[in-house]
């Protein structure tokens, strides 16, 4: 995500630290929320996750340094869920400007949709998801909180083998982009359990930003999941974008859109 004053030369230097392109991934973040391979179950859940690095639509959010993350959802019978979810970030912090004075290390974001099936291979979920950056920031700063609705649609033609697309249409400002509400992003999933507990991962997505065509990318992901009774899980991706490396290197010299390796565990509970 990258956030913009709304002045000339503000605005090019938050350009460089786009994270956005859109949490789901929704990922590893709301993937939780985003594209269901099943009707929930109802009751209530949630994960708690170490990551290598928090990428979102393939952009660092953690300058390339790993993240603690967790979130925590109820589902009802019939079909509602709501969730929250957290992460620490440096996207905004480590957007230096001389003379800003940003100070934000969190993400929060929450949650509310609807999970239903559509005969017995096919599944949907709409919703919509905020994104919030809680923290000090200079005046005339755009903020970066983002709100999403989104749709998705999932088809499972065996147990073993689930395929989803999700959009994502931004309805405010997306992650502090000047006048770029409207903005939307486009997923698509492959999940194949090919061995009990491992399953392969693939995604390819793309983003698009209203009034800052510049900034658009696309994105993909090749990953490998191993699940255990216990409730912990083990993933590890290959990822990369075709994102502008002088739009997406940040004030430290890191390029935040780069090919990546992660390794992520998690527990549900």
């Amino acid at each position: 995500m990258s956030s913009h004053l709304k002045t000339e030369n503000h605005n090019a230097a938050h350009a460089t630290h786009a994270h956005a392109v859109a949490k789901a991934t929704l990922a590893l973040a709301l993937g939780c929320a985003a594209l269901a391979a099943t009707q929930a179950r109802a009751g209530t859940t949630g994960s708690i996750s170490l990551t290598s690095d928090y990428l979102f639509r393939g952009v660092s959010q953690t300058n390339q340094e790993p993240a603690l993350q967790g979130g925590i959802e109820y589902a009802h019978d019939s079909g509602f869920y709501v969730g929250a979810w957290g992460s620490n970030i440096s996207w905004l912090s480590d957007t230096v400007v001389v003379g800003d004075d940003i100070s934000s290390s969190l993400e929060l974001d929450g949650y509310l949709g609807y999970r239903g099936k559509a005969g017995e291979i096919f599944s949907y979920d709409v919703g919509v998801l905020t994104y919030y950056y809680p923290g000090d920031y200079p005046s005339g700063f755009n903020s970066p909180n983002t709100t999403e609705i989104y749709l998705g649609g999932t088809l499972a033609p065996s147990e073993t083998v689930s395929i989803g697309l999700k959009y994502s249409y931004a309805v405010t400002d997306l992650f502090g982009y000047a006048d770029s509400d409207g903005s939307g992003y486009i997923d698509a999933n492959l999940n194949w359990t090919f061995q009990p507990g491992w399953t392969l991962n693939l995604h390819g997505g793309k983003q698009w930003i209203e009034n800052n065509e510049a900034f658009e990318y696309t994105d993909w992901k090749l990953g490998v999941t191993k699940t255990f009774e216990s409730g912990f899980s083990v993933a590890a991706a290959y990822s990369d974008t075709d994102a502008q490396k002088a739009l997406y290197t940040n004030a430290h010299n890191n390029f935040l859109a780069d090919s990546a390796f992660t390794l992520t565990v998690s527990k549900a509970f």
